[in-house]
């Protein structure tokens, strides 16, 4: 009987190992692909603020290791990073035995509009947002002050502003499954319109470098994303907990037929 017990456990651990090790080989493969181009990667990375910075100024280096470290760092973030389709996959592939035909039908599209949101997020706080910033932000330094960077506190300062705009833009998804699963309604969100356009400048003010200009480009976008969410959250409010009853019910019907048939 024990036997029998760990039997699926042991399936779904050997299971599990084989989606991260594709994991970490596609992070790999990648990396190695990357590599060689380290620099440049760090060169495009720090473009925005290289642009925005006083004629003669020049980023820095603060630690003896941080000209070769820093730019691997980036380039391992950045195949994580390009690797998200394949990891959300493996995710995919590994849950999706245990989920119902109308949640696979859910998930599939999910985690593609949600890969999508995040690069547009990087791709929006790139173009948009930092030269904007690092404008406002290499104007406001007080006469007599040398503008020198350190490479390593930039990489740290940026990979943390493409995370939030990143994760920030994953608004609509995440209305659409609390529509889904009926904890919420569109119209109840729409009447807390207000309030959460209050929360998207609050956002934006802990997010972002404090000026008005970076704060104003990450809520704004936050609160159209808001409204697209609840324009598309009204396909499928409570669709997730009527179609699981629905298969609850006709899984119940489906063991009571069986048990009818072995009485008779």
């Amino acid at each position: 009987m024990a036997v029998d017990d760990t039997q699926p456990l042991i399936t779904h651990l050997i299971e599990l190992r084989k989606r991260l090790l594709n994991c970490i080989i596609a992070i790999l493969v990648i990396f190695l692909c990357l590599v060689y181009f380290a620099n440049d990667i760090y060169q495009l990375i720090s473009a925005p603020l290289i642009k925005q910075m006083p004629q003669g100024a020049t980023m820095i280096a603060t630690d003896v290791a941080s000209p070769f470290f820093t730019p691997i760092k980036l380039t391992i973030m950045v195949s994580v990073i390009l690797s998200a389709p394949v990891i959300l996959y493996q995710v995919w592939a590994f849950i999706a035995p245990a989920l119902y035909k109308h949640e696979r039908r859910l998930v599939v599209p999910l985690l593609v509009s949600s890969t999508c949101l995040f690069y547009i997020g990087m791709a929006f706080a790139y173009f948009v947002v930092f030269p904007l910033a690092f404008g406002f932000l290499t104007k406001t330094a007080p006469v007599g002050v040398v503008i020198s960077t350190d490479i390593t506190n930039y990489l740290d300062f940026v990979m943390a502003l493409f995370m939030a705009f990143g994760v920030s833009f994953e608004v609509p998804v995440a209305i659409v499954l609390l529509c889904w699963m009926g904890i919420t309604t569109p119209e109840d969100l729409r009447k807390k319109r207000p309030y959460v356009l209050v929360g998207a400048f609050v956002v934006g003010m802990l997010l972002t470098p404090p000026d008005v200009f970076s704060q104003t480009l990450l809520a704004i976008p936050m609160y159209f994303l808001f409204e697209v969410g609840v324009f598309f959250s009204r396909f499928y409010v409570g669709k997730g907990r009527r179609q699981q009853e629905d298969d609850d019910e006709h899984a119940e019907s489906g063991e009571e037929t069986t048990d009818s048939d072995e009485k008779h």
